[in-house]
């Protein structure tokens, strides 16, 4: 029994190849502008991708991050407070940055404290809105 379905199987597989090949050969003849067209357009197509592709990831080589290191020096902001800048940026609260960071909750208060001194901000939201325009988090 099996043997007849792998027989037939084969056979039905074979055909719709033959009919295959047939329909490809009289489409080539048919419609041989549009076939140079068709593949022209493909070769276009993946030589945009493969463009694309390599001017984004070099764009993306900078890590967001990394922030403005010009502005962070100037102002005087540590590593470990651009951290928890970009820890606020996101939107998280002090016991959360403090979990996340390994350190008390009072060490947390301590870096905003000091990043409301040199960003000049009263509150978060200002402090987040002066670190996205200097670029310090995206």
């Amino acid at each position: 029994m099996w043997k007849q379905v792998l027989l037939y199987g084969g056979l039905l597989a074979a055909g719709t190849w033959a009919l295959q090949a047939l329909e490809y050969r009289l489409l080539a003849r048919t419609h041989t502008g549009e076939l140079y067209i068709f593949w022209v357009a493909a070769g276009f197509l993946a030589l945009g991708v493969a463009v694309g592709v390599r001017l984004v990831s070099r764009s993306s080589d900078k890590h967001p991050g990394d922030g403005n290191p010009q502005a962070q020096a100037s102002l005087g902001i540590s590593a470990r407070e651009l951290t928890v800048l970009q820890e606020l940026a996101a939107g998280y609260s002090n016991k959360e940055i403090a979990e996340h960071l390994n350190v008390s909750p009072h060490t947390v208060k301590t870096h905003i404290t000091h990043l409301f001194e040199k960003l000049g901000a009263r509150r978060r939201t200002e402090a987040i809105r002066k670190a996205r325009d200097l670029g310090l988090v995206p």
